[in-house]
Protein backbone atom coordinates (compact mmCIF):
# COMPACT_ATOMS: atom_id res chain seq x y z
CA UNK A 1 0.00 0.00 0.00
CA UNK A 2 1.56 3.55 -0.95
CA UNK A 3 -0.11 6.20 1.45
CA UNK A 4 -1.30 9.28 -0.64
CA UNK A 5 -2.31 12.52 0.37
CA UNK A 6 -4.38 15.32 -1.86
CA UNK A 7 -4.15 19.09 -0.45
CA UNK A 8 -5.84 21.71 -2.60
CA UNK A 9 -4.38 25.12 -3.22
CA UNK A 10 -4.99 28.33 -1.12
CA UNK A 11 -7.67 30.41 -2.33
CA UNK A 12 -8.07 33.09 -4.94
CA UNK A 13 -9.22 35.84 -5.96
CA UNK A 14 -11.65 33.59 -8.48
CA UNK A 15 -12.22 31.42 -5.40
CA UNK A 16 -13.88 34.17 -3.06
CA UNK A 17 -16.40 35.22 -5.60
CA UNK A 18 -17.28 31.58 -5.97
CA UNK A 19 -16.40 31.51 -9.54
CA UNK A 20 -15.36 27.85 -11.35
CA UNK A 21 -11.55 28.04 -12.37
CA UNK A 22 -11.36 25.17 -14.03
CA UNK A 23 -8.34 25.10 -15.97
CA UNK A 24 -8.01 29.44 -16.04
CA UNK A 25 -4.72 29.89 -14.66
CA UNK A 26 -5.49 31.75 -11.52
CA UNK A 27 -3.14 33.05 -9.18
CA UNK A 28 -2.92 33.19 -5.71
CA UNK A 29 -4.49 36.02 -3.73
CA UNK A 30 -2.84 38.37 -1.55
CA UNK A 31 -4.93 36.74 1.35
CA UNK A 32 -4.29 33.23 -0.63
CA UNK A 33 -0.62 33.62 0.01
CA UNK A 34 -0.71 34.69 3.54
CA UNK A 35 -2.82 32.24 4.37
CA UNK A 36 -0.69 29.67 2.53
CA UNK A 37 2.57 30.74 4.63
CA UNK A 38 0.81 30.15 8.05
CA UNK A 39 0.14 26.43 6.39
CA UNK A 40 2.94 23.25 7.30
CA UNK A 41 2.27 19.70 6.08
CA UNK A 42 1.48 17.43 8.95
CA UNK A 43 4.28 15.25 10.58
CA UNK A 44 2.39 12.34 9.03
CA UNK A 45 3.63 13.67 5.43
CA UNK A 46 7.32 14.22 6.34
CA UNK A 47 9.24 12.77 3.45
CA UNK A 48 6.74 12.47 1.21
CA UNK A 49 7.14 12.95 -2.35
CA UNK A 50 5.66 16.11 -3.86
CA UNK A 51 3.26 16.29 -7.06
CA UNK A 52 1.63 19.56 -8.23
CA UNK A 53 -1.07 20.08 -10.92
CA UNK A 54 0.63 22.34 -13.58
CA UNK A 55 -1.34 25.78 -12.87
CA UNK A 56 0.32 28.99 -11.05
CA UNK A 57 -2.56 28.31 -7.50
CA UNK A 58 -0.83 24.81 -7.36
CA UNK A 59 2.69 25.48 -7.57
CA UNK A 60 2.33 28.63 -5.44
CA UNK A 61 0.82 26.92 -2.45
CA UNK A 62 3.64 24.07 -2.91
CA UNK A 63 6.37 26.61 -2.77
CA UNK A 64 4.73 28.37 0.13
CA UNK A 65 4.32 24.62 2.10
CA UNK A 66 8.14 24.62 1.25
CA UNK A 67 7.58 21.62 -0.93
CA UNK A 68 9.51 21.65 -4.77
CA UNK A 69 7.12 19.72 -6.46
CA UNK A 70 7.37 17.32 -9.68
CA UNK A 71 4.32 18.68 -12.09
CA UNK A 72 2.07 16.38 -13.81
CA UNK A 73 -0.93 17.33 -15.95
CA UNK A 74 -2.91 14.58 -14.60
CA UNK A 75 -3.68 16.47 -11.45
CA UNK A 76 -5.08 19.41 -13.10
CA UNK A 77 -8.29 20.72 -12.32
CA UNK A 78 -11.23 19.72 -13.91
CA UNK A 79 -12.20 21.12 -17.16
CA UNK A 80 -15.49 23.40 -16.75
CA UNK A 81 -15.44 24.81 -20.83
CA UNK A 82 -18.12 27.08 -21.20
CA UNK A 83 -18.67 26.92 -17.20
CA UNK A 84 -15.39 28.15 -16.32
CA UNK A 85 -15.52 32.07 -14.51
CA UNK A 86 -19.09 31.63 -13.96
CA UNK A 87 -21.16 31.34 -10.46
CA UNK A 88 -22.33 28.10 -9.42
CA UNK A 89 -25.37 30.25 -8.43
CA UNK A 90 -25.62 31.92 -11.88
CA UNK A 91 -25.54 28.68 -13.35
CA UNK A 92 -28.72 27.54 -11.75
CA UNK A 93 -30.52 30.08 -12.45
CA UNK A 94 -30.35 28.85 -16.71
CA UNK A 95 -33.46 26.74 -17.21
CA UNK A 96 -32.60 23.21 -17.04
CA UNK A 97 -29.58 23.50 -14.99
CA UNK A 98 -30.57 21.51 -12.11
CA UNK A 99 -31.27 18.51 -14.01
CA UNK A 100 -27.63 18.95 -15.11
CA UNK A 101 -26.43 18.49 -11.82
CA UNK A 102 -28.27 15.60 -11.33
CA UNK A 103 -25.68 13.65 -13.42
CA UNK A 104 -22.98 12.90 -10.75
CA UNK A 105 -19.99 11.31 -11.87
CA UNK A 106 -21.36 12.01 -15.66
CA UNK A 107 -21.77 15.85 -15.04
CA UNK A 108 -19.49 17.70 -17.98
CA UNK A 109 -20.21 21.42 -18.77
CA UNK A 110 -19.94 21.87 -22.56
CA UNK A 111 -16.52 21.30 -23.58
CA UNK A 112 -15.31 20.23 -20.23
CA UNK A 113 -14.88 16.78 -18.92
CA UNK A 114 -17.02 14.82 -16.40
CA UNK A 115 -15.84 13.76 -13.08
CA UNK A 116 -15.39 9.72 -14.48
CA UNK A 117 -12.78 11.55 -16.91
CA UNK A 118 -10.62 12.94 -14.33
CA UNK A 119 -11.06 9.84 -12.28
CA UNK A 120 -9.38 7.99 -15.42
CA UNK A 121 -6.37 10.11 -15.92
CA UNK A 122 -6.24 10.18 -11.83
CA UNK A 123 -6.19 6.77 -12.01
CA UNK A 124 -3.21 6.95 -14.91
CA UNK A 125 -1.42 9.15 -12.48
CA UNK A 126 -1.79 7.07 -9.10
CA UNK A 127 -0.36 3.46 -11.01
CA UNK A 128 2.79 5.08 -11.51
CA UNK A 129 3.37 5.77 -8.18
CA UNK A 130 6.00 3.88 -6.06
CA UNK A 131 6.43 5.88 -2.60
CA UNK A 132 4.06 7.99 -0.44
CA UNK A 133 3.00 10.72 -1.86
CA UNK A 134 1.40 14.19 -1.61
CA UNK A 135 -0.12 16.15 -4.08
CA UNK A 136 -1.20 20.03 -4.41
CA UNK A 137 -4.51 20.20 -6.76
CA UNK A 138 -7.94 21.17 -6.90
CA UNK A 139 -11.45 20.82 -5.08
CA UNK A 140 -12.50 18.81 -8.17
CA UNK A 141 -9.54 16.51 -7.69
CA UNK A 142 -10.28 15.93 -4.35
CA UNK A 143 -14.06 15.35 -5.19
CA UNK A 144 -13.09 13.29 -7.58
CA UNK A 145 -10.98 11.25 -5.95
CA UNK A 146 -12.99 10.73 -2.66
CA UNK A 147 -15.96 9.43 -4.91
CA UNK A 148 -13.39 7.14 -6.18
CA UNK A 149 -12.14 5.63 -3.02
CA UNK A 150 -15.67 6.13 -1.43
CA UNK A 151 -18.14 5.32 -4.11
CA UNK A 152 -20.18 8.31 -3.58
CA UNK A 153 -21.82 9.02 -6.41
CA UNK A 154 -21.99 12.49 -6.60
CA UNK A 155 -25.54 13.26 -6.88
CA UNK A 156 -25.81 14.74 -3.48
CA UNK A 157 -23.60 16.06 -0.92
CA UNK A 158 -20.55 14.06 0.27
CA UNK A 159 -21.46 11.75 3.67
CA UNK A 160 -18.30 13.78 4.78
CA UNK A 161 -16.75 17.26 4.43
CA UNK A 162 -13.45 18.16 3.24
CA UNK A 163 -11.96 21.09 4.95
CA UNK A 164 -9.85 23.61 3.24
CA UNK A 165 -6.20 23.68 4.67
CA UNK A 166 -6.05 19.82 5.21
CA UNK A 167 -4.38 17.13 3.66
CA UNK A 168 -7.03 14.35 3.09
CA UNK A 169 -5.13 10.94 2.98
CA UNK A 170 -5.55 7.64 1.09
CA UNK A 171 -4.28 3.96 0.64
CA UNK A 172 -3.33 3.12 -2.82
CA UNK A 173 -3.11 -0.82 -3.44
CA UNK A 174 -1.64 -0.52 -7.22
CA UNK A 175 -5.26 -1.35 -8.20
CA UNK A 176 -7.81 0.66 -5.61
CA UNK A 177 -8.16 4.13 -3.64
CA UNK A 178 -9.54 3.41 0.02
CA UNK A 179 -9.84 6.51 1.98
CA UNK A 180 -7.69 6.70 5.56
CA UNK A 181 -8.29 10.31 6.92
CA UNK A 182 -9.88 13.32 6.29
CA UNK A 183 -9.31 16.86 7.28
CA UNK A 184 -5.34 16.86 8.65
CA UNK A 185 -5.00 19.87 9.37
CA UNK A 186 -2.38 22.56 7.69
CA UNK A 187 -2.43 25.33 10.42
CA UNK A 188 0.96 25.89 11.70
Amino acid sequence: MIAVAFIRHAPTAWNAEHRLQGRTDIPLSESGRALAATWRLPEALAGYEAWSSPLTRTRETASLLGLSPKVDDRLIETSWGEWEGHTLAALRERPGFLEVEKRGLDLAAPGGESVRQVQMRLLDWLSTLTKPTVAITHNGVLRAVYALATGWTMQDKPPERMANASAHLYAWDGKHLALDRLNLPLDS
